[in-house]
């Protein structure tokens, strides 16, 4: 398999699920892939820009909120990422679409027991805490960009 994006599919542990970003022109799992939408339009260049920006526009929030700064966010499969948040009213919901590819980072907090996790796209950015394997999710943000 040949990625659009220049991930390594041998590493990947979505490969046998995956038909590749090549076969599928960006959409190995049938959804949009917030990389390959960016480089087949502009180009790798392009990507990285929006991936500076994107950074830049999380960290600001963070530091706002007091929360440690995110790394370069990854490309990451909804269907890892996509956790079930409980609501106020005492529903449960899910906000990703599992067949999307989102960038996202996971920034351990240091002597805490619990994660900050960054999902985004073009339209949207989404922060939560969890424990250990995405235990017990809180969101912080669901934020349109």
């Amino acid at each position: 398999m040949v990625s659009i994006c220049g991930i390594d599919c041998e590493k990947c542990t979505f490969r046998t699920s995956c038909r590749g970003c090549e076969q599928t022109c960006g959409k190995p799992f049938g959804g949009d892939c917030v990389a390959a939408e960016y480089i087949k339009v502009g180009g790798r260049k392009a990507y990285i820009a929006f991936k500076v920006k994107l950074l830049q526009e999380i960290n600001e929030w963070l530091l706002r909120s007091g929360l440690p700064q995110a790394t370069e966010p990854v490309e990451l499969s909804g269907a890892y990422v996509n956790l079930e948040y409980p609501l106020p009213n005492g529903e449960r919901a899910k906000f990703l679409d599992e067949r999307k590819i989102y960038l996202g980072c996971q920034i351990e907090q240091e002597g805490l027991e619990r994660c900050i996790g960054v999902v985004a796209d073009t339209t949207f950015i989404l922060v939560a805490s969890y424990g250990k394997n995405g235990s017990n999710p809180e969101l912080i943000l669901y934020k349109h960009r």
